[in-house]
């Protein structure tokens, strides 16, 4: 009989000291009211994977350096699946035209033959064409034109060229012809680099439909010969070559401009920041003084006091040294740019100033935002929510969102709109002391856990000291 009552209370001791470790344990609230902030973001909804640049307020209201506290949610709180990834430069093409010099070769070889031609070339010291004419040709041949060469001048070694654009002399309407173009780096070998086909055409009210370009692989080359194979030779009014052009552009970076507060040491002043922010240029706006400035910029650190009591003491810790100045010299500004730094976090910037009499500087910050990339599987609107210190990291591994994406694809992904930051009111109604606050609930909470594991013990030794005492 005392066996069923006995386990029984053994069962419920455990149990009870069981719960608050279980209570310890229990996943933490991941919803978005438990964010201070939030943005809400508006997306096509034709793509399925999305990114977003991370807007400034996100840096500004972090709750924590590495952007931990990011999640994003869609309309029913339901999570959504995003990866942080740093920016990469995006490729931008364009072209350039480059002019070229044209000199008609006049000889009596019939339109269309291939047979090599026999031409006097007069050039100057740095290769550039004076002249072109053909050595020889039959007395009894009327003189025409058969070939035009090309000068693309000495930078047309150096760059590529892929195409040729060709314009019409004036009171020529409608025109077709069949051309061949060779280029030389020397004008005496010749290679074939391409033919095509060159048309303009008019109709009655004027209006022309022109195929004026002539594209080829492309290849650098300083001269080219252009023949007929088909249609009469002419003397195009011009001839523009054109150059691809493949320019990285750097991702868009965002700046701060903070004002200077008084600092805990002579000549200090401080400037609070946002820990988010990964400063990667930082500088000085010195407004219209005249003056130069030799500065160190680092932040404070926090000395515990070497007898063992409360007091503690601060020392200035310097990160990077430079000269700032502004100056206008001759009716021109002169001014200092930011200067690069490693990437750093930084809830509160110093500097430290060695001139007396100078109005304090404010602080420019600049850094790369990151982006965000992710799965926009859920109901819209979505939701981006920031601004907690306690959270888990969120963020999953880029080949877990986007499987499959090459990097060109990524840059190319439609961009969210993010629209204007909401503050919650139970997060504004938390107050400066928030931090402190929870710090002293998980102190309270880890000793009421040792107290109800302690009191469970004492009741199982209790229950065990009944029974051998009954055995007896």
């Amino acid at each position: 009989m005392l066996k069923t009552p006995l386990a029984c209370l053994c069962l419920a001791a455990l149990a009870a000291a069981a719960s608050p470790l279980a209570a310890a344990d229990a996943p933490v609230s991941d919803k978005p009211d438990d964010y201070r902030h939030a943005m809400p973001l508006s997306v096509s909804g034709k793509e399925s994977v999305v990114q977003l640049r991370l807007p400034k307020d996100v840096y500004l209201h972090a709750g924590t350096a590495d952007l931990r506290d990011l999640r994003l949610f869609d309309a029913q709180g339901n999570k959504l699946p995003f990866s942080l990834q740093e920016p990469a430069a995006r490729a931008e093409r364009s072209r350039r035209d480059l002019p070229v010099r044209l000199f008609a070769v006049q000889t009596a070889r019939p339109a269309g033959s291939n047979a090599d031609m026999d031409i006097d070339v007069q050039r100057s010291g740095d290769g550039t064409v004076l002249s072109v004419s053909a050595r020889s040709r039959p007395v009894a041949a009327a003189s025409v034109i058969d070939t035009l060469v090309l000068d693309l001048g000495a930078p047309a070694t150096s760059i590529a060229i892929d195409a040729l654009r060709f314009a019409l002399p004036a009171g020529v309407g409608s025109y077709s012809a069949r051309v061949v173009l060779e280029a030389s780096n020397d004008l005496k070998h010749w290679d074939t680099v391409g033919e095509s086909d060159l048309s303009w055409l008019v109709n009655e009210r004027g209006d022309t439909l022109a195929s004026d370009r002539m594209e080829f692989e492309a290849r650098s080359f300083r001269y080219a010969r252009l023949s007929w194979r088909q249609g009469k030779p002419l003397q195009f009014a011009a001839i523009s070559a054109e150059s691809p052009l493949e320019t990285a552009v750097a991702p868009a970076v965002e700046r701060l401009v903070i004002q200077p507060r008084p600092g805990r040491f002579p000549n200090d002043h401080v400037y609070p920041a946002a820990l988010a922010i990964p400063v990667q240029r930082i500088g000085l706006d010195l407004g219209e003084q005249n003056v130069v400035v030799p500065a160190q910029l680092g932040h404070y650190v926090e000395l515990p006091d070497p007898q063992g009591g409360h007091k503690t003491s601060w020392q200035f810790e310097p990160m990077a040294a430079a000269t700032f100045y502004q100056l206008t010299q001759g009716g021109k500004r002169r001014a200092s740019g930011d200067i690069g730094i490693t990437p750093a976090h930084q809830a509160e910037w110093v500097v430290r100033t060695d001139t007396a009499g100078a109005a304090a500087p404010a602080l420019r910050l600049a850094w790369t935002p990151a982006t965000l990339v992710f799965l926009a599987n859920g109901k819209a609107p979505y939701r981006l929510s920031f601004g907690r210190t306690d959270a888990k990291p969120g963020a999953s591994a880029l080949a877990q969102v986007a499987p499959g994406f090459t990097p060109a694809e990524i840059v190319a992904l439609e961009s969210a709109v993010a629209g204007p930051m909401q503050t919650l009111k139970a997060a504004a109604d938390e107050g400066p002391g928030a931090a402190d606050k929870a710090a002293a609930a998980a102190r309270t909470r880890l000793l009421a856990l040792w107290a109800a594991l302690l009191a469970g013990v004492g009741v199982l030794s209790f229950m065990a000291w009944r029974l051998i005492k009954q055995m007896k």
